[in-house]
């Protein structure tokens, strides 16, 4: 992580500096740990020692440092998405008291330039993160995210994010936001329909693989997104524990 990629976080996750530690041997930084807030969570963002300082306790102690300010100034809720290869740090949360609420999967999807069957008395049309949120499509009430595609997140990144809806006259029926040259963030459909609207979507948008991120088991199955031609390649294991005093 470089400096210029830390002060983005502060914006885009809305790292919090005083949710930030640093472990020292002496005057040695030996461990960091990089925390994210919001007011219905703190999110883990990074923890990492230094390999000759493993299995010492420190990222233990950075754990419970942080838990023992926010028992006090809150909130109280701590999470975690630490990829499933990661081991270790899957076994430290684990062994801090944290408990595993989910599994996120990380899915890639190949978009070919094709043409779809369009829908009767549908549009294809852009849409924007502002457009969804005034619809109240983003935000409260919606399935599960990662704090990566959180409606804070996007709206902090909406400058980067592009989007295409499926609508009527009234109303919009299904939608996709992708960072331009990067990720798909979100993907919905408010029709059941079995994904064709999400077909007609994925047809309109550049050509080219993306990734869609830490799908959590509520928002999208995996069904559903096979269905669309996304193919699963890793995971995250979602941890969540409560803030206590030392």
């Amino acid at each position: 992580m470089t400096a210029a990629l830390f002060k983005r976080s502060i914006r885009d996750l809305q790292v919090w500096c005083s949710s930030c530690m640093v472990a020292f041997a002496g005057s040695e930084p030996i461990g960091v740990l990089i925390g994210a807030k919001r007011s219905s969570a703190t999110l883990i963002h990074r923890i990492a020692v230094h390999p000759d300082h493993l299995r010492q306790g420190h990222g233990r102690h950075l754990l419970t440092s942080l838990g023992s300010k926010l028992a006090i100034l809150g909130p109280p809720r701590i999470i975690a998405e630490v990829p499933e290869m990661l081991a270790h740090a899957c076994d430290l949360f684990s062994k801090s008291g944290y408990v595993q609420e989910a599994v996120l999967t990380d899915y890639v999807v190949d978009v070919e330039a094709r043409d779809a069957e369009p829908i009767a008395d549908r549009y294809v049309i852009p849409v924007t993160v502002d457009d969804l949120v005034a619809n109240g499509l983003l935000g409260k009430g919606d399935p599960l995210v990662c704090w990566e595609r959180s409606v804070e997140t996007l709206t902090a990144r909406k400058d980067d994010i592009a989007g295409l809806a499926v609508a009527t006259d009234e109303e919009i029926e299904a939608y996709i936001l992708y960072i331009k040259d990067g990720d798909i963030v979100a993907l919905r459909s408010l029709i059941a329909d079995s994904g064709a609207r999400l077909q007609q979507l994925l047809s309109r948008i550049p050509p080219r693989t993306f990734q869609l991120p830490k799908v959590h088991p509520s928002e999208l199955s995996q069904d559903s997104l096979e269905k669309l031609g996304f193919r699963a390649v890793g995971a995250h294991r979602f941890f969540a524990g409560k803030a206590q005093a030392q």
